[in-house]
């Protein structure tokens, strides 16, 4: 029980993650909102590989996600 309030928490933090990294996509991809869930996801995934400002933690908990599980996560939001 503890380990699915724990899953569930973690959860919520990459969703409040992707939704900043969505964010700051927004500002410097002028034809984001055009692009498919597939391509947003991939482009999110490269941010988190690279250069996006994130903390050890932060990082930690979206290197978990695929590019498939970033994608999903997208479709639901």
């Amino acid at each position: 029980m503890l380990q699915d309030k724990r899953k569930d928490l973690d959860s919520e933090k990459q969703k409040q993650l992707l939704q900043r990294l969505l964010e700051e996509l927004s500002r410097t991809e002028p034809d984001f909102y055009y692009r498919s869930t597939s391509e947003v996801a991939a482009l999110l995934q490269q941010r988190i590989d690279g250069g996006a400002r994130l903390s050890a933690e932060e990082k930690t908990l979206l290197k978990r996600l695929s590019r498939r599980d970033i994608g999903m996560l997208l479709s639901l939001h």
